[in-house]
């Protein structure tokens, strides 16, 4: 488990696009936290760090967008899911479904909402504005794999 503290939207970004250096088309991230904590915001950095020319918004309504990657071999699309408006994961396996799993990058926001059907090797990322903090733009960001809360 490893944990950060980003000041502004701007280092939430640049903390994405370092995490982004180690996924692959197999990777399937989930992103936590509060409306408005900054889950787009991260999935942005992400985008970005592989090139995607595409306007990068949450998909509340759609439940994916996919955004081409440019300039990589190893990665083919990011699917960017927003599952928050999903009641379980039969919910997501009957409107979108599993196909995506291993065809790209797999961002899905509120992911915890479909966490008994995700692989054990999917990483967690919880965003949060610690209540203490006396800037309203402080997040605090934990990022884990389901056994690194166990390990500690």
């Amino acid at each position: 488990m490893k944990q950060y503290t980003t000041k502004n939207e701007y280092e939430t970004e640049q903390l994405a696009k370092k995490i982004a250096k180690d996924l692959n088309n197999n990777s399937i991230v989930v992103l936590n936290g509060n409306l408005g904590v900054g889950k787009t915001r991260f999935t942005l950095g992400v985008a970005k760090y592989f090139g995607v020319e595409n306007l990068v918004s949450s998909p509340t309504f759609t439940i994916v967008n996919e955004y081409n990657v440019k300039d990589h071999n190893f990665v083919n699309n990011i699917f960017h899911f927003d599952v928050y408006r999903l009641n379980n994961s039969d919910d997501f396996i009957d409107s979108i479904g599993t196909d995506y799993f291993g065809k790209g990058i797999c961002i899905i926001e509120w992911g915890n909402i479909i966490k008994d059907i995700l692989p054990s090797e999917t990483i967690y990322i919880n965003i949060e504005n610690p209540l203490d903090a006396q800037d309203e733009n402080i997040r605090k960001i934990t990022i884990y794999k389901e056994g690194d809360l166990f390990n500690e």
